[in-house]
């Protein structure tokens, strides 16, 4: 991290400085593709672990650069937390979540349900639910599992879709959209 001597300000407190605008103008469903390729001059995730407790809001990309500083941050947030193992998340996987909730226009962070699973976590969960894929792409940091209070499982399963850029799986009886950055397709669960 570098810290500019006339200022005083490090770059993480200029991230934070631009964190007000960042999501002022959503992009629509019919430019979301767009933003993914880089159409978008900032990027931002915000979430929260009921399981851990741990909350994160940070902005992981700005003018077609990912911050190294803020991409470690998200990895360990996104952790299986029964393990505490961390991979790297693939950032396709982010930055679908990312335009998804900027879609969204919800200053609501996402409850993160599931991010990385390492093999024996899935292999547990495997045996006690049938939804659970034998090579989930959870296991290789490809898959996240989310929730919002104030937006329903069809708008967010909506507005994955839109991105055009991975699997979207909605589950309204659980309450959550699975994202993926894996071939584009969809279900339900």
């Amino acid at each position: 991290m570098t810290k500019n001597n006339s200022s005083g300000m490090t770059r993480r407190g200029l991230l934070g400085a631009f964190a007000a605008t960042a999501v002022a103008a959503a992009p629509s469903y019919a430019n979301a593709a767009g933003f993914l390729r880089g159409a978008g001059d900032i990027r931002r995730i915000a979430m929260f672990s009921g399981r851990t407790g741990e909350r994160i809001d940070t902005i992981y990309w700005i003018e077609g650069e990912y911050i190294a500083e803020a991409v470690r941050e998200i990895n360990v947030f996104m952790r299986d937390w029964r393990t505490a193992q961390a991979i790297q998340m693939d950032l396709r996987t982010i930055d679908i979540m990312s335009a998804s909730l900027n879609l969204m226009d919800t200053s609501e962070p996402y409850l993160l349900l599931s991010g990385y699973r390492s093999a024996q976590t899935n292999a547990m969960l495997r045996n006690q639910s049938r939804g659970v894929a034998r090579n989930s792409l959870h296991m290789t940091g490809q898959a996240a599992d989310l929730r919002l209070q104030n937006r329903s499982t069809t708008q967010m399963a909506n507005a994955a879709l839109a991105c055009r850029a991975g699997g979207v799986g909605r589950y309204a009886g659980s309450n959550f959209v699975h994202m993926d950055c894996g071939p584009v397709r969809s279900w339900r669960g």
